[in-house]
């Protein structure tokens, strides 16, 4: 199996605080987010694939010593993680994991993901529908709406910001990126290829409630992180 994560946008939410760092190598416990997550999927034997673009070298230097293959974004001030993505697609021919990098996740997390048998499965979390990034209807287990502004009345979970895509749905996944591409809809995130097909596919979802994640769109996300870890860690090594 392999993991694709998007590490090469700006973070321009977050870069008034952080300056110059990309936020996917802020450090969790003295350990960059990415290479936690990276390591983390090493370790269950998975093939891992980064594609970068903004501060590039610092989130090598961050993975320094970990077997990963590299991808390029050299538009990503112009564009968005469609086109990582895009740049990184023959690399889609297996069992993925594709993910946004300034996601903090747990093996428990992942364990849920890797059971779920879907040919696609985004991770959600009903929990969280009041304060959030991005929001989905589901219903009957499926993505019908998706927004960051989808109206209280309709969403009913937050994205987490991770999908598994069985080989199977490959083909459907690269064609229908190529197509946005094609039509200059670069400035799209990568989950829009899932989103564009929800009228004629079944993108189901899978709810991790309970289970404690976050993504790193401001400052209050990454205190929050270290906030969690030091209350459930406390005096013991992450």
């Amino acid at each position: 199996m392999k993991a694709i994560l998007l590490a090469a946008g700006k973070g321009t939410r977050i870069s008034r605080m952080v300056q110059d760092v990309p936020k996917s190598t802020l450090p969790i416990n003295g350990v960059p987010l990415i290479r936690h997550t990276v390591q983390m999927l090493l370790d269950e034997r998975m093939e891992v694939v980064v594609c970068i673009g903004y501060q590039g070298n610092d989130v090598k230097k961050a993975l320094e010593g970990l077997h990963v293959t590299y991808y390029f974004n050299p538009f990503y001030d112009i564009t968005n993680s469609i086109a990582s993505l895009w740049f990184a697609k023959n690399e889609i021919d297996d069992d993925m994991l594709i993910m946004n990098a300034d996601v903090y996740f747990s093996k428990e997390l992942l364990h849920k993901m890797l059971a779920d048998q879907n040919e696609v499965v985004m991770a959600m979390d009903t929990g969280r529908i009041e304060v959030g990034d991005y929001f989905f209807q589901v219903i009957n287990g499926c993505v019908k709406k998706y927004g960051k502004d989808l109206p209280r009345s309709v969403r009913n979970c937050e994205y987490v910001g991770l999908a598994k895509i069985d080989k199977i749905f490959n083909s459907k996944f690269v064609s229908q990126m190529d197509k946005l591409i094609n039509a200059q809809q670069h400035g799209l995130w990568w989950e829009n290829v899932l989103y564009s097909l929800t009228e004629q596919e079944d993108i189901h979802t899978i709810d991790v409630k309970g289970i404690f994640w976050s993504e790193i769109d401001y400052f209050d996300d990454y205190e929050r992180i270290l906030d969690y870890l030091d209350g459930k860690f406390e005096g013991q090594e992450v």
